[in-house]
C-alpha cells in the first residue's frame, strides 16, 4: 500500500495540508484559495514545525540526566520525525508519535504524543495531547510555530500590519543570546493591546512574553485577511520573523522556553518544564481562525 505522506481537511470556508514528516501544517487555505502559510522559502525551510521535546535551545546543546549527557539541538527532535497517521478524515486527522531507540538516544524518556487537526468553518483547530507511557515523571515542553506570510495579503506593506493582543501587555519580555535566554528582562515593545510589527522588531530575535496576559492575538491589517490564534493550556508566547527582511511572521505559543543563559543543570531542573506523572496525560491546544482585515 503506498504511503500517504500528506492528508489535506477542508471546510467551507478553508483548507489545510498536514504532512506526516513532522505531523507539520504545511498549507493553510482560505475560501478564495489565497496561501496563509509560509511555504518553506529559502528564507526557513519550514511551515509549522512542532516544537517538543524542548522549546528553543539547551546550553550546548546538551541535555544533562543522571550523569548522562545527550545530543539535543534546537526544538527537539518531533519536526524531524515522521509521524503515523493514527485517523484521517475529512475534516479532522491524527498523528501519533512514540518513543522508540532513536529518541531514548536523545531524550531518555518514554512518551506518546498524538497530535489532531480539525477544521470547521474558518478555523483549524490543533491539539497535542502528551502521554507518560513510562515509570518516571516526564518533564517536557512542547511548542507550537505556525508561520503567516507576511504580508497575507500580496502587495500590501509589511508595516501595515499589527498584533492585537487579547489584554493589555505590560510586562516586560524576554529577548535571547546566541539562541539561549538573557537573564534580565528587557522593555515591552507592545503598547498597551498593540504590537506594531516592522522588521526591525526581529533584529534582536524572538520576542517572547514568558507571562502573558492575553489568550489571543490578532494578526491583521485595515484590508485584507487577519489571522487570530489562541490557546488553552500554554504558558508562553514567541513572535518571531528570521532577521534580515523575511516575509513571514510565527506566532508562537509555547509551554516552554530556552534554557536561560546561565542554567547548566540537570534537565528535569530546567525552567519552563512540564512535569508529567507516569500514565498521565497533558493536552494543549490553539486555534487559528481566518478573519477579513480589521476584524
Amino acid at each position: 500500500m503506498r504511503k500517504c505522506v500528506s492528508h489535506t481537511l477542508r471546510s467551507d470556508n478553508l483548507s489545510a495540508t498536514i504532512k506526516a514528516d513532522g505531523a507539520e501544517l504545511r498549507s493553510l487555505r482560505s475560501a478564495q484559495g489565497l496561501e496563509l502559510l509560509w511555504q518553506a522559502g529559502p528564507a526557513w525551510p519550514r511551515h509549522a514545525p512542532i516544537l517538543f521535546p524542548i522549546v528553543g535551545r539547551l546550553k550546548n546543546d546538551e541535555l544533562r540526566h543522571r550523569g548522562k549527557i545527550y545530543p539535543m539541538t534546537q526544538h527537539g527532535f518531533a519536526r524531524d520525525r515522521e509521524f503515523e497517521w493514527s485517523e484521517r478524515g475529512s475534516r479532522s486527522c491524527t498523528l501519533v508519535l512514540t518513543d522508540d531507540a532513536a529518541t531514548r538516544s536523545k531524550f531518555p524518556f518514554a512518551f506518546r504524543l498524538a497530535v489532531t487537526y480539525a477544521v470547521e468553518e474558518a478555523h483549524l483547530d490543533v491539539s497535542f495531547e502528551i502521554t507518560n507511557t513510562g515509570e518516571e515523571a516526564l518533564p517536557v515542553s512542547i511548542g507550537a510555530h505556525p508561520a503567516f506570510n507576511w504580508p497575507l495579503l500580496p502587495g500590501l506593506a509589511k508595516d501595515a500590519y499589527k498584533v492585537h493582543f487579547s489584554s493589555e501587555e505590560r510586562e516586560s519580555v524576554r529577548r535571547l543570546k546566541d539562541g539561549l535566554l538573557r537573564e534580565a528582562p528587557e522593555p515591552t515593545p507592545i503598547r498597551g493591546k498593540i504590537l506594531a510589527l516592522s522588521e526591525q522588531l526581529f533584529e534582536d530575535d524572538a520576542v517572547i512574553l514568558d507571562r502573558p496576559a492575553s489568550t489571543a492575538v490578532h494578526y491583521v491589517a485595515e484590508s485584507g485577511p487577519s489571522i487570530e490564534v489562541s490557546w488553552q493550556g500554554f504558558r508562553e508566547l514567541g513572535l518571531w520573523s528570521k532577521p534580515g527582511g523575511a516575509s513571514f511572521l510565527c506566532i508562537e505559543p509555547w509551554h516552554g522556553f530556552a534554557s536561560p543563559s546561565n542554567f547548566d543543570g540537570e534537565f528535569v531542573d530546567k525552567p519552563g518544564l512540564m512535569q508529567i506523572a507516569p500514565a498521565a496525560t497533558r493536552i494543549l491546544k490553539y486555534r487559528i481562525r481566518v478573519g477579513s482585515g480589521g476584524g
